[in-house]
């Protein structure tokens, strides 16, 4: 250690402990309330969701790992095992023969056309409905600032 180092304040440590806390908290129970009810892990949900929203219906690897910010080989081995169970297809990039594109098979739109309520239901109530209109306008700046300043 060095003595450049500027340690956080109490408030500070405080405030970080309770994010990190939060967060996993936050994470641990919509992955099991995913689980329970639909059979489905927050991480297929995060891959489900965006694909479910691609525009021309499926999302290059590559995009697919910048937009839910997980490592390589984490989306590779993720979205193997769901091909294995049925959720996602992959097919050849056309435009680009070395990369793949992922789109959702019918037994993945189904799941998170299933999930999605009950998941947004669960958001609102472990999350928003603690906020007030304030709160959130807040916490999306602070997000974004902290998200393009990682970039």
């Amino acid at each position: 250690m060095t003595d450049a180092t500027e340690w956080l304040s109490d408030e500070e440590q405080q405030a970080w402990r309770g994010l990190i806390h939060m967060t996993a908290q936050l994470n641990a129970r919509l992955n099991r309330e995913l689980q329970e009810e639909h059979g489905i892990s927050l991480a297929d949900y995060a891959v489900l969701g965006r694909l479910s929203e691609a525009p021309d219906g499926g999302i290059r690897a590559r995009d697919l790992e910048s937009t839910l910010a997980w490592e390589q080989s984490r989306l590779s081995h993720h979205l193997a095992r769901m091909q294995r169970r049925g959720l996602v297809e992959r097919r050849d990039c056309p435009s680009d023969r070395r990369g793949a594109t992922f789109t959702l098979t019918e037994t993945g739109r189904n799941a998170i056309e299933k999930a999605a309520p009950g998941h947004v239901t669960a958001v609102r109530r472990l999350l928003f409905d603690h906020l007030t209109s304030e709160d959130v306008v807040t916490l999306r700046a602070f997000t974004a600032r902290v998200i393009d300043d990682m970039r």
